[in-house]
């Protein structure tokens, strides 16, 4: 019995120990944290288990802990009073998602640094970025809907985006937006991909022409002749919270009449006089922008806040699977891409309500 004495003696030690760091409720973590519990939740074995997890974050002897999710979410500038704003911040903080910057961006320095054209670039570059003969523009669908040429078109200057159609056009936004309307309403507007139309517009005495993505400029207005918009860049653990539903229930589906009760954008909606707002929201006009995926968050962040790729954890670590910067700057266009199963599809589809980890590992394998 006394060659076993010292060796119980240190067991008992270490369960004195243990027990008295049960009766504080806490427990430590790798990274030099404390873990909060009862006993009745911290079960005593997790002591001798490799990985603790605490509050939906882990780390273990294999690798670092899971990422957060982390986004972007901003108000519109149609509904960008301080009494949103104050409700939105205490929306997000509620659910425990962490705000970890604010900032206001004004409708010049939207319209300057062409930062909504950015913000929906598959749309947008049809429309203020590429010229007619940038554009990516399938020969035989055009010729096909028009019963012309697309190459004779452009030889003879009869092509036009949307920002260019505004000048030729001695127009507005709102006008132009209706002629584009008028063409849909005589079918004179076909689709040509994602995000990607083009209609032959006619306005009052001016030659018709071939314009790419009309409706682009009268959603770009609201962002550069409004009150700019608030942003916040929040992040917060995806073992609490899914992607989607910080979507779904906290900010609610994109038509705020369909939004559950409580969401942000349902809120919104049923305040919206209280909250100095001019018009009830609507499916365009629905409040609040968040991102649909941790990429895009990347992709938002990069764009409307100027953050390095790098100096994000959720870009560092898809720079250290291999991703290089120039390759996460591409696929933020939203490309199609070839799925590991062969099909294609448009990255930001791809990847929509996706927890950060999943993300990740869906990135390396796009192809």
């Amino acid at each position: 019995m006394g060659a076993y004495l010292p060796a119980l003696l240190l067991v008992c030690t270490f369960v004195a120990t243990a027990a008295s760091r049960f009766a504080d409720n806490k427990l430590p973590l790798r990274n030099g944290g404390t873990c909060q519990g009862s006993r009745s939740s911290l079960t005593f074995h997790r002591i001798f288990s490799p990985t603790l997890r605490c509050g939906g974050s882990q780390s273990t002897k294999d690798g670092p802990p899971p990422l957060n999710n982390s986004a972007l979410v901003f108000v519109k500038p149609h509904a960008n009073t301080k009494a949103v704003q104050d409700f939105v911040r205490d929306a997000l903080e509620k659910r425990g998602i962490i705000i970890t910057s604010e900032s206001d961006i004004s409708a010049d320095s939207i319209d300057k640094k062409k930062l909504i054209d950015q913000h929906y670039y598959a749309i947008a570059s049809k429309a203020t970025i590429l010229t007619p003969d940038q554009i990516p523009v399938p020969r035989d669908k055009f010729e096909e809907f028009f019963g012309e040429s697309y190459d004779k078109v452009l030889k003879e200057g009869r092509a036009a985006n949307a920002m260019q159609a505004c000048k030729t056009f001695d127009c507005d936004a709102n006008a132009l937006d209706g002629a584009w309307r008028e063409a849909e309403a005589q079918s004179k507007v076909v689709k040509l991909g994602g995000g990607f139309y083009c209609g032959l517009l006619s306005y009052k005495d001016c030659k018709p022409m071939y314009v790419f993505n009309a409706f682009f400029m009268q959603m770009r207005d609201k962002f550069v002749k409004g009150a700019g918009i608030h942003v916040y860049e929040v992040e917060w653990d995806p073992a609490k919270l899914s992607w989607r539903d910080f979507r779904g229930k906290v900010l609610g589906p994109t038509d705020p009449s369909a939004a559950p009760k409580g969401s942000i954008r349902k809120t919104i909606l049923q305040k919206y006089k209280a909250f100095g707002l001019d018009s009830a929201p609507n499916k365009g006009d629905n409040g609040v922008h968040a991102s649909a995926s941790p990429f895009e968050g990347l992709a938002e962040k990069v764009n409307w806040a100027n953050k390095s790729i790098e100096k994000d954890p959720f870009g560092s670590a898809l720079l250290s699977r291999g991703l290089s910067a120039k390759r996460i700057s591409a696929l933020s266009l939203d490309p199609q891409v070839q799925l590991p199963d062969g099909s294609k599809a448009s990255v930001f589809d791809t990847l929509e309500d996706m927890d950060a980890d999943e993300c990740l590992e869906a990135l390396t394998e796009m192809k």
